[in-house]
C-alpha cells in the first residue's frame, strides 16, 4: 500500500493547503510507492515567513552554539542510514548496498564539515590612511535561502546547502523534486531529533511552479540550484538582484594520453559511465583517447563494462540500477540513435534492457568512432553511455575538451607532472582530476564549473552563504 507523506513545513508536519498530489511511482519495481502533497503558493508564504522570524534569533546564536546544533543533526542522521537508503533505492533506483549507504552516510558530513568551519569563519583587520581609524571585516548570514535541488541525489545535494546554510546562521527552504522527495522527508525527522529550531528549515516538495514561486518571492533572499543548464538560465533571468549558488550541467573529458595507465583510465572511465547509472554532473560524458593508445583503451574499456551489473538495485550484486525517468531514458534513446547515424559503432549495449520490472533499465553503452557533432559528445546524456573520441596529439585533445559550455569537472590520465599541469592551465574546467576518474569527490571539495556551468564557486565553502560586511572606528582624535 503506496505511503502517504507530509511536506516539512516550518517545522511541522503537514499536508499544506494545496489540491494537488503526486504519485511516486518506483523505477525500480513500477510500484506506486507514495503519494506526496505538491505546495501550493500558501505554503510556500508560511515557509517563508516562519524562515525569517526563526533566522531573526539564529542569526545571533554564537558559531560554537550553531557548531553543537550541527553534530546533533548529524547524530541523528547517522541512526537513520538504513531506512533512508531504502527509501531513496526504491524512489530514485540507484543501487543499495552499491550506492545508497554510503551517499547517506556521507550526508552527515555537511554538517560535521560546517560545524567545524564556522568555528573559524574569521574576518580580518584591514589598515586605513587615518591612523584614528580601525576597519575590520566579518561574516554575516544572508538571510533566508531557497535550495531546488534535483533528483540524482536526493539527498546529498539537499544537505550540500542545509549544512553550511545553517551553520553560517541562515535559514534553508528545500524544494526537491515531487518524484524523489521521499528519502529527504524521512531525513527532515533527524532536524526535530537535534532540536533545530521550527521554521529554520522546510522541506517543500514541489513541481517547477513551485520552484518559480520561490524564485521570485520577496521574502527569499538567496537562491541555491543544482540542475539543468537550461532551468540555471530561467532562474537566473527571473531572480533579480538575489545572492545565488549555480551548480549546472556537465559534459566531462576523460582525456587518456599516450603515456597513461591505460588499464586504470579504463577502469575509472566506465566507473564514470555508470555510477548512478550515469546520472551525475561530473559523469564521463565525453573519452578522448590519443591514438596512439585507442585500441588497448577500448580493449580495456569493455572488459570493465562486462564487469557491470544492471539489475534490481536492492540484490548485493548490482553494480547499475534503472534509469529515474521516462524523459532521461528517452534522451538516452536519441543520443545513441544520432551516434550510430553519423557512423560511431555501438560496442556494447545502445539500448534498453528487457526482463525487468520497468523500462527503465539501460545497458551500460559504449560506443567508438564518436564524431564531435553527435548529440552525445555536445549535450549532458546523463545516462550510462561511454562515447569515445579520437584525438591526433595532445593539442587535439584539449581543443576538443574545450569546444562545449560545459565545463564543471575534467580528467586526465597521464604519467608525467609536467604534462599533469600543462593539461590542467588548458581545460576551461572548474576542476581537473589527474589519474582517477572524473566522478571524484569530497565532501569538503570546492566544486563549481568554467565555461558557462556556474555562476560562482557552489558549493565552495561557507563563505557562500554570507555576506562581507566592513565595521570602520573612528577613535576620535590621536593623544
Amino acid at each position: 500500500m503506496a505511503e502517504t507523506l507530509d511536506l516539512y513545513l516550518a517545522g511541522e508536519w503537514t499536508q499544506g493547503t494545496g489540491d494537488r498530489h503526486h504519485r511516486l511511482i518506483s523505477p525500480a519495481t513500477g510500484e506506486h510507492i507514495a503519494d506526496v502533497p505538491i505546495a501550493s503558493e500558501a505554503d510556500i508564504d508560511r515557509a517563508v515567513a516562519a524562515a525569517r522570524q526563526a533566522q531573526e534569533d539564529f542569526r545571533f546564536w554564537s558559531p560554537f552554539v550553531r557548531a553543537d546544533l550541527m553534530h546533533r543533526v548529524a547524530d541523528a542522521i547517522e541512526d537513520m542510514v538504513p531506512d533512508i537508503a531504502r527509501i531513496q533505492t526504491l524512489e530514485q533506483g540507484k543501487p543499495y548496498h552499491a550506492e545508497s549507504t554510503d551517499d547517506i552516510a556521507e550526508a552527515n558530513q555537511y554538517f560535521r564539515n560546517a560545524a567545524e568551519d564556522v568555528k573559524r569563519l574569521s574576518g580580518k583587520t584591514i589598515p586605513t590612511t587615518d591612523r584614528n581609524k580601525r576597519m575590520f571585516t566579518y561574516h554575516r548570514p544572508v538571510g533566508v535561502w531557497a535550495a531546488i535541488t534535483p533528483w540524482n541525489f536526493p539527498v546529498t545535494i539537499p544537505l550540500e546547502y542545509v549544512g553550511p546554510g545553517l551553520a553560517a546562521g541562515n535559514a534553508v527552504i528545500v524544494k526537491p523534486p515531487e518524484f524523489t522527495c521521499w528519502a529527504l522527508l524521512e531525513l527532515a525527522k533527524a532536524f526535530d531529533r537535534a532540536g533545530v529550531p521550527k521554521g529554520l528549515v522546510s522541506v517543500i516538495p514541489g513541481d517547477g511552479e513551485a520552484g518559480a514561486m520561490l524564485v521570485g518571492h520577496p521574502g527569499i533572499d538567496g537562491i541555491g540550484f543544482t540542475g539543468s543548464s537550461a532551468t540555471g538560465r530561467r532562474i537566473i533571468a527571473s531572480m533579480g538582484i538575489k545572492r545565488s549558488i549555480m551548480e549546472m550541467s556537465g559534459n566531462g573529458p576523460t582525456i587518456v594520453t599516450d603515456d597513461a595507465d591505460v588499464a586504470a583510465a579504463a577502469t575509472a572511465a566506465v566507473f564514470g559511465a555508470h555510477y548512478n547509472a550515469g546520472q551525475v554532473c561530473c559523469a564521463t560524458e565525453r573519452v578522448i583517447v590519443t591514438a596512439a593508445v585507442h585500441d588497448e583503451f577500448v580493449d580495456r574499456a569493455l572488459q570493465a563494462a562486462d564487469e557491470v551489473v544492471l539489475g534490481d538495485p536492492f540484490a548485493e550484486t548490482t553494480t547499475m540500477g534503472p534509469l529515474n525517468n521516462e524523459p532521461t531514458a528517452a534522451k538516452m534513446d536519441r543520443h545513441v540513435a544520432d551516434a550510430g547515424e553519423r557512423g560511431a559503432k555501438i560496442l556494447r549495449g545502445g539500448a534498453r534492457a528487457t526482463g525487468h520490472p520497468t523500462n527503465l533499465y539501460y545497458q551500460l553503452t559504449v560506443l567508438d568512432g564518436v564524431p564531435e557533432e553527435a548529440a552525445v559528445s555536445q549535450e549532458e546524456s546523463f545516462g550510462p553511455v561511454l562515447p569515445i573520441l579520437t584525438a591526433a596529439d595532445d593539442e587535439d585533445a584539449v581543443a576538443i575538451a574545450n569546444r562545449t559550455r560545459l565545463g564543471l569537472q575534467a580528467a586526465v590520465f597521464t604519467s608525467s607532472l609536467r604534462r599533469a599541469f600543462w593539461y590542467a592551465e588548458r581545460i576551461r574546467s572548474g576542476t581537473v582530476v589527474i589519474n582517477d576518474s572524473t566522478d571524484f569527490w569530497e565532501t569538503f571539495q570546492p566544486f563549481g564549473g568554467a565555461a558557462g556551468t556556474d555562476t560562482g564557486w557552489g558549493r565552495g565553502g561557507i563563505e557562500e552563504f554570507t555576506d562581507l560586511q566592513t565595521l570602520v572606528i573612528d577613535l576620535g582624535s590621536a593623544r
